[in-house]
């Protein structure tokens, strides 16, 4: 609500209250059907004032998308402490949450938006995959990780990325259920990579040793017992 008075604002300060009216209106819809026009109308200033400050919708659009990778870098902090798996499932909640508030802008943050094709656009996507990579590792304790364990890692961020982007698209599923899916596709991608490899078996062995039963990595296993009755059984052919 205005007062009708405007209040002169220094250069920075100018500059960052665009960027946050830019990502806000990006929050609700693709930054290519937002206009100059509309930026300048909810930052209450002139056309040619959101040129002073940057040249043009490019340059706005990827100081709104650094803002927005920074805090979604963010959303995958979280205390070395307790279980893994609760502290995946909490991370999971504040990605969603970020998913949740900043929809198309999300979208346009992984897609590219309306700077596909920018090389700086391109390192900020990475820059948030490569902070959640280092995130997980960390929670991990690997100091060195290995080819597999890093193949898992980014495996598995690559796919909540994909995941949140397709559930974007009708919300057809339930939020909750995702988040713990996700959790138990690392377990899965983890698990599947420690049948190959005893390091990785190492790994997994010693993060299932300190989690517990009613935890999101038991409450796999107890879900994948029931299948195995009627799923783990020998083919004929594969019989001695």
């Amino acid at each position: 609500m205005t007062t009708g008075v405007r209040r002169r604002m220094g250069v920075e300060e100018r500059r960052q209250q665009l960027i946050g009216v830019a990502l806000e209106l990006f929050s609700h819809r693709s930054p290519d059907d937002v206009s100059i026009d509309e930026i300048a109308a909810a930052a209450g200033i002139s056309r040619p004032l959101v040129y002073h400050y940057f040249p043009g919708k490019q340059s706005l659009y990827e100081a709104a998308l650094g803002r927005a990778a920074d805090e979604l870098a963010g959303r995958f902090l979280e205390p070395l402490e307790g279980p893994l798996g609760a502290r995946l499932l909490r991370v999971m909640g504040r990605f969603f949450d970020f998913v949740e508030e900043h929809g198309p802008g999300f979208s346009a943050l992984m897609r590219g938006g309306p700077s596909v094709g920018s090389s700086k656009a391109n390192a900020m996507i990475d820059g948030v995959r490569q902070a959640a990579y280092e995130q997980i590792i960390s929670h991990l304790g690997v100091q060195d990780p290995s080819a597999r364990l890093e193949l898992v890692v980014r495996s598995w961020v690559s796919l909540a990325e994909s995941t949140a982007l397709i559930w974007l698209d009708g919300r057809r599923i339930p939020r909750s259920e995702l988040e713990m899916q996700l959790v138990h596709d690392f377990a899965a991608l983890a698990a599947v990579s420690a049948a190959y490899n005893q390091e990785m078996a190492g790994v997994v062995l010693r993060v299932l040793s300190q989690e517990p039963v009613d935890g999101p990595f038991g409450d796999l296993l107890t879900r994948l017992s029931t299948l195995a009755p009627s799923v783990l059984t020998v083919p004929p052919q594969r019989r001695p």
